[in-house]
C-alpha cells in the first residue's frame, strides 16, 4: 500500500475511532490498556516509550480534544496516528472494509 493511501486509511480509521470515543469511554480504556501493555513489552525502546508518553498526555485531555488530535489532517496528526493507542477498538472487519474501499477508490497512476 502506498504511503499516501496508508495516510488516508489511517485518517479514516481515526475518524471512526473518534466517533466511538464521543459515545463511549470504552475506546479510551482500551487505549490506556494498550499503552500499559506496550510500555511493558517495549521497555527497552526509548523512542517508543516517548511516543507512548505523548499519547498518555493526550489521553488526559477532554474527549473532544483527543478526537481533534486523532483526526488532525496535518503532519503532526499523521505522525501521532502511526502509534495510535486505539488498536483493537475497531473490528478487523471494519478495518478491512476501510482498506478495501479506499484501495479500490483510488485510480492507478
Amino acid at each position: 500500500m502506498k504511503h499516501e493511501l496508508q495516510d488516508f486509511v489511517s485518517l479514516e480509521l481515526a475518524q471512526r475511532v473518534a466517533a466511538r470515543l464521543r459515545g463511549s469511554s470504552a475506546p479510551l480504556v482500551a487505549a490506556q490498556a494498550n499503552l500499559d501493555r506496550w510500555s511493558r513489552q517495549n521497555a527497552d525502546a526509548p523512542s517508543l516509550l516517548r511516543c507512548y508518553a505523548e499519547w498518555r498526555e493526550i489521553l488526559q485531555r477532554p474527549v473532544e480534544d483527543i478526537c481533534e488530535v486523532l483526526c488532525a489532517d496535518t503532519d503532526e496528526g499523521q505522525r501521532l496516528r502511526q502509534n495510535s493507542p486505539f488498536a483493537g477498538v475497531l473490528s478487523p472487519a471494519e478495518v478491512w472494509e476501510i482498506k478495501f474501499r479506499l484501495r479500490h477508490a483510488t485510480t492507478p497512476a
